[in-house]
């Protein structure tokens, strides 16, 4: 008996001693090791706007994640907001000004992050729905469509205004886009969105054939092109609709000057001489 009593008082003692250990550790602990910088931060641009999106943090501490941005990569970064997610939208973005983004982690005990080391930036563009432009051979002042202007007009022009960026075409029954020789123009093929487009490709352009005057490429209802314009901007449209005399489009086009690849401007041979133009095929 006096055995047992001796070893329920041990285990009396070992009891209250890790309980009071416990209570001074959780009360007294204090983590003031912040989390690493988030990772694979991405940006997809919008009209006015800019998504973005980057991998979760493995520590299970994370209570959330703060947005920066900057005018220039290593300029000084402003808070913007703030999410439980890996995801946010930058609605106070402009159309065709650059923003450089940055995302830290914050855990509960208030530590924050560096800032992510990925160089991203984004430019918002403005985009439109439901654009509709007319064959050229029979609406010749409704056929074409200036990017810059954002606006149908002529497909050709005899002032010193730039004609139409791309114009449509119904050529015995098959339908196509057509741009001058100072532009190019790509199929992208089918998607889903003239959103899964997110950037101009490098190469690829449609070239312009021996004794044409404008490069062309079938129109397909459901695929996306992307134009590179005279002026060295990048635009893109998805055919959404064709009738024997039109194409209905939604389109984007970037404000910023060379984005996202660069383009040296380039003198037209044939826009100085446009007129009552006849295109061959």
């Amino acid at each position: 008996m006096k055995n047992e009593k001796a070893l329920y008082r041990i285990i009396l003692i070992v009891a209250s001693i890790f309980l009071f250990t416990y209570c001074d550790y959780s009360t007294d602990y204090y983590d003031n090791t912040p989390p690493s910088p988030p990772e694979n931060v991405k940006t997809y641009v919008g009209d006015n706007l800019v998504e973005i999106t980057w991998a979760e943090n493995h520590e299970r501490d994370i209570a959330g994640y703060n947005i920066y941005f900057s005018f220039t990569y290593w300029g000084d970064y402003e808070l913007i907001g703030n999410t439980g997610g890996n995801y946010y939208v930058d609605y106070d973005a402009k159309n065709g000004e650059l923003y450089y983004y940055a995302v830290a982690a914050y855990d509960y005990d208030g530590n924050e992050s560096e800032l992510s080391y990925d160089e991203v930036y984004g430019v918002a563009r403005p985009e439109g729905m439901n654009q509709a432009m007319y064959d050229y051979n029979l609406f010749p002042n409704n056929s074409g469509y200036d990017f810059s202007e954002f606006k149908v007009v002529p497909y050709n022009s005899n002032s010193d205004n730039a004609s139409a960026d791309i114009f449509f075409e119904n050529y015995n029954g098959e339908f196509y886009f057509n741009v001058w020789d100072d532009t190019d123009i790509q199929d992208m093929g089918y998607t889903d969105s003239f959103l899964d487009i997110y950037y101009a490709p490098i190469d690829g352009w449609v070239p312009i054939a021996p004794d044409e005057n404008v490069k062309y490429t079938k129109a397909l209802i459901g695929h996306t092109y992307v134009i590179w314009t005279w002026d060295n901007h990048f635009a893109k449209v998805r055919v959404k609709a064709i009738t024997g005399d039109r194409v209905v489009f939604d389109w984007a086009y970037q404000l910023l000057e060379g984005e996202p690849q660069l383009k040296t401007n380039r003198n037209s041979t044939v826009r100085e001489k446009l007129s009552n133009t006849i295109i061959k095929k």
